[in-house]
């Protein structure tokens, strides 16, 4: 009981500390005005790259077990499923010849440690650049480019209590101009005990504003003028607290509901719902929805599961199908593997 009163208050003591700090001040609902849309750099750090937490909308910071806990947990990693070391790969293909991917691997260095490498890349293909000026092209080509690093460290504190920190070196090209900066994520997950119920919170991308590097010829309507300073941009943050529990908990049948608040700092708040179905760990399917986004969707998002165990270790493929009425259809492929 002691124990559980210590991680308890470790939690609050964390987020008091993280809100303190950056003068950060959640709603309990999400805001439908006052969007701060735009207000940070490197939009790349929102994508979402793994089908299961996309089928999911996202809602997956309480329950997350793979190695996609990189991205939305880092605490996350204490529960996956790993003897020696497991891996993720995923690609998502979006309009415009723009495609992403994401690469994770997870291992165990120590009984109660777990260490997670992680990099996202992103494509723009090639973008011919046009101006007021000249609507059909200068000759030139603009280069556009995201990258990302990420070394994970999360630590078993209790039966019950774990908690996980990410270093990140995120990187933006933008033809002769590049912007670098150094990030940090914080998270922590709690099993309650009670009806297989969880919860995590999850601090994303603090880091410091940082001023891009380099230099871009603007053409105007008299002369070509070089520009070489630029302002200061910072990461766009996340505070994210999410809740799961299982009101169906079977030998072979798993049901899951989940939920989410979303916090950007740069965007409105956003609260997420969603399902998981668990057939014998080897199927599953999979449903969200995320509520107060600028980008609305037709329908909820959906995605399929499937888990093939063997001596080896395991086999698990997702995908998922993420709607948005102006974007269309976003489908993600992952596919993950463990060996023991």
């Amino acid at each position: 009981m002691q124990k559980k009163i210590r991680s308890i208050f470790l939690v609050f003591l964390i987020t008091e500390i993280f809100f303190s700090a950056t003068k950060i001040h959640a709603q309990i609902l999400p805001s439908y005005g006052n969007s701060r849309t735009g207000g940070s750099g490197m939009q790349f750090l929102k994508n979402h790259f793994d089908a299961r937490s996309t089928a999911m909308s996202g809602a997956v910071v309480g329950l997350i077990d793979d190695p996609s806990a990189l991205f939305w947990n880092p605490a996350g990693i204490t529960k996956v499923d790993t003897a020696k070391v497991h891996v993720m790969i995923s690609r998502v293909s979006y309009f415009a010849n723009i495609n992403s991917n994401f690469a994770a691997i997870v291992f165990k260095p120590g009984k109660l440690s777990y260490v997670g490498i992680s990099v996202i890349s992103m494509n723009y293909g090639d973008n011919d650049e046009t101006t007021e000026y000249q609507p059909n092209g200068t000759g030139r080509k603009l280069i556009l480019g995201n990258t990302l690093f990420g070394l994970s460290y999360a630590k078993i504190l209790t039966n019950n209590f774990s908690f996980g920190l990410s270093a990140k070196w995120a990187n933006e090209v933008l033809t002769n101009v590049v912007t670098n900066n150094f990030l940090f994520d914080i998270g922590l997950t709690y099993d309650v005990g009670i009806n297989y119920s969880r919860f995590g919170v999850s601090f994303s991308n603090f880091g410091l504003n940082v001023s891009p590097e380099g230099e871009v010829k603007i053409l105007n309507l008299y002369k070509e003028q070089n520009v070489n300073t630029f302002q200061e941009i910072s990461a766009p943050g996340f505070f994210r607290l999410g809740f799961a529990f299982d009101p169906i908990h079977q030998k072979d049948h798993i049901v899951t509901v989940a939920g989410q608040l979303n916090h950007p700092t740069d965007n409105n708040e956003t609260l997420a719902m969603a399902a998981e179905y668990s057939w014998r760990n080897t199927l599953f399917g999979r449903s969200g929805w995320e509520f107060g986004t600028d980008e609305t969707s037709a329908f909820p998002s959906l995605g399929v599961g499937f888990n093939l165990l063997r001596n080896f270790g395991g086999l698990r493929v997702d995908y998922s199908l993420v709607n948005k009425v102006r974007l269309g259809n976003i489908n993600r492929l992952t596919l993950s593997f463990m060996i023991k």
